[in-house]
């Protein structure tokens, strides 16, 4: 089978399409899909260039993805609620413990799949597991965000940005959002009160009082997101480790996000899309054969939503 791996940690230069992989054989717990799309997300490209090594070393060659929706083959010993044809969508990265998503088949854990709504095609499934789900453990699990509460959000052009900023509006919170200029009409499309050109307004000097910031971002972008929170706020980071000594200083709690993707939310995911309460943005499919210029892509920091592998 085909499978996009790599040999050694680098940039996009060291991804390459395997085309004799073998089939991978679901284990207790698993299941076997035929993948049909799978999305890039942040993470894969952290794993490709090694900064994942001393937390989950790969042994090489390695199949990388994390993202995907396919049709269910096989399923594995001690697994109840899937059976083959289903079509699902979820995780099956090898960082939790999947053969890796951007394959023509893939193994993932049973707990980290669900069905997705049938008004989605592939694609659109597989930009939602990582993204949708870091929102909602985010907006709905940690926050709580209620009716007129104050929420910034930074990278709302992105794939975790788009979909905090649909759940944030969806209850009824008052949303601000950092983006490139270019992309200040899509982040006002889905939603958002206020959009500020990172690369030329400082946020930080136009924004004060807010209850939340949800930073996907990082760096001075976090640093300078204490001076936004009223006193008694909360930041939350996808990238950031809580960072102590600002928020005592400003009188906030700093959170960090660590994403767990699990079949009751990936349903509630699929709920909401429903509900037409959040959609799902693909900014452009590759196929797999493309997969350089598709990480390129998303590399790149203009991509509105995500960037997208199909598999013929």
């Amino acid at each position: 089978m085909k499978a996009v791996q790599i040999s050694q940690y680098g940039d996009a230069g060291v991804l390459a399409v395997a085309t004799s992989v073998s089939k991978p054989t679901p284990g207790e717990g698993q299941v076997l899909v035929e993948v049909h799309a799978a999305s890039i997300n942040p993470v894969d490209s952290m794993v490709r260039l090694g900064y994942m090594q001393k937390m989950a070393p790969l042994t090489f060659p390695a199949t990388l993805g994390t993202d995907m929706a396919g049709v269910v083959i096989e399923a594995g010993p001690k697994v109840a609620g899937f059976r083959k044809g289903d079509k699902v969508f979820g995780m099956a990265s090898l960082l939790a413990g999947g053969s890796g998503a951007f394959a023509e088949y893939a193994t993932a854990s049973a707990a980290a799949l669900a069905r997705f709504p049938s008004t989605l095609h592939f694609s659109q499934a597989a930009a939602l597991p990582l993204t949708a789900v870091s929102a909602l453990e985010v907006i709905e699990e940690k926050l709580k965000i209620q009716k007129g509460q104050k929420i910034l959000i930074h990278g709302g052009a992105g794939g975790i940005g788009s979909i905090a900023i649909q759940l944030a509006k969806h209850h009824g919170a008052s949303v601000a959002a950092t983006a490139l200029g270019e992309a200040a009409d899509y982040v006002k499309s889905l939603g958002a009160d206020k959009v500020i050109d990172f690369q030329k307004e400082a946020f930080d000097s136009l924004l004060s009082g807010y209850d939340f910031v949800f930073d996907t971002v990082a760096g001075d972008t976090y640093k300078k997101s204490f001076a936004v929170l009223k006193k008694g706020g909360t930041i939350i980071s996808m990238l950031e480790q809580p960072n102590v000594e600002l928020a005592s200083q400003y009188g906030v709690t700093a959170l960090a996000q660590g994403t767990q993707v699990t079949t009751a939310r990936l349903e509630r995911v699929g709920e909401l899309v429903t509900k037409g309460v959040i959609k799902v943005h693909v900014e452009k499919a590759y196929p797999v054969e493309n997969v350089k210029e598709a990480f390129l892509a998303r590399e790149s920091g203009k991509v509105k939503g995500k960037v997208v592998l199909t598999f013929a």
